[in-house]
């Protein structure tokens, strides 16, 4: 495993809109209360994009990144945005985003859509290309403005998410291991988003079929990556899951006999971001410190589709 050609996270970055949304602020506009919230999911705050686009927020992200990994611009080869909310439909993000950063022009840039689980996605997908194509970095990112979709009068979702951005620099690189694995399962009435010009473009849920379905992939997905690598939960350092309900990580780490402290968790301050979850975790754990050489993490995610999807990384 240690000789075959994996992924390595060289850089993080992360952003999110200057306006905090608090449990208290929703209460005002819907029949809620930060206890009722905190209670049921964790949440305490989220942030909503009022002058920022998609675009500035993965623009953000991604520049923290490049400076962080300590390469050139010129160096990226693959350009990828994970989004559900993109400022139009064409061209993609991603195209603007290469174009905002200044990347080369002769690279692959465009968007994908498998929502929470996008940024997992992304990940698989440049590890693939790069190594088709021979190129030796990629950039990688979540991005979301999934508050200009929510129903402000619907409590079961408008408390639940947030926008935010977040990106990593990925080198392929030899020595460090990387397992990949990806799902779906059609489905087109338990978590959905009309079109924008639609009866009801908003986010729609039924919160309890989401609960269950998560609390049954995610233990589903760690164990396939560890039955694929031959690496036991004990060998994680950290366990990444994507930031939906503090009920569901803790349900998880009790079910994966592991401490919740190797689960990491920022849903307080963000919410449910959806493809930039992930990416916002792996940028503050590395501002932090958490990943020293040789930590290993498994990132873990589901989403709207059904999607799902994990990656084992190592530092």
């Amino acid at each position: 495993m240690e000789k075959e050609m994996g992924l390595r996270i060289i850089g993080t970055g992360h952003a999110a809109p200057k306006k905090v949304v608090t449990n208290d602020d929703l209460s005002k506009l819907v029949d809620t209360s930060d206890e009722w919230i905190r209670e049921r999911t964790g949440i305490e705050r989220r942030h909503f994009a009022e002058e920022e686009t998609n675009l500035d927020m993965a623009y953000a992200a991604s520049a923290d990144a490049l400076l962080h990994a300590g390469i050139q611009k010129e160096d990226i080869s693959l350009c990828i945005v994970a989004t559900f909310s993109p400022d139009m439909q064409v061209p993609s993000q991603a195209c603007l985003l290469q174009q905002r950063l200044g990347l080369n022009r002769d690279i692959p840039c465009f968007d994908i859509n498998a929502a929470c689980s996008g940024f997992l996605y992304g990940l698989q997908i440049a590890h693939a290309l790069l190594t088709q194509s021979g190129g030796q970095y990629a950039l990688v990112v979540g991005s979301e403005i999934i508050s200009h979709r929510l129903n402000m009068e619907d409590r079961g979702t408008c408390i639940l998410f947030g926008d935010g951005a977040g990106a990593a620099v990925v080198k392929l690189e030899e020595g460090y291991p990387f397992y990949g694995m990806m799902g779906a399962d059609g489905d087109d009435k338990i978590l959905i988003c009309g079109q924008e010009d639609s009866e009801n473009p908003y986010v729609q849920m039924d919160g309890q079929a989401v609960f269950k379905f998560a609390v049954s992939i995610i233990p589903k997905c760690i164990n396939d990556v560890l039955e694929h690598t031959g690496l036991t939960a004990e060998d994680i350092d950290y366990f990444v899951c994507h930031q939906a309900n503090r009920r569901i990580i803790e349900y998880v780490a009790k079910k994966m006999k592991q401490p919740l402290d190797k689960f990491y968790m920022n849903l307080q301050e963000y919410g449910n971001t959806s493809a930039a979850s992930i990416p916002i975790v792996l940028s503050e754990m590395d501002d932090k410190g958490m990943f020293t050489p040789g930590k290993k993490a498994i990132c873990v995610g589901f989403g709207a589709g059904f999607t799902w999807g994990a990656a084992l990384l190592q530092w």
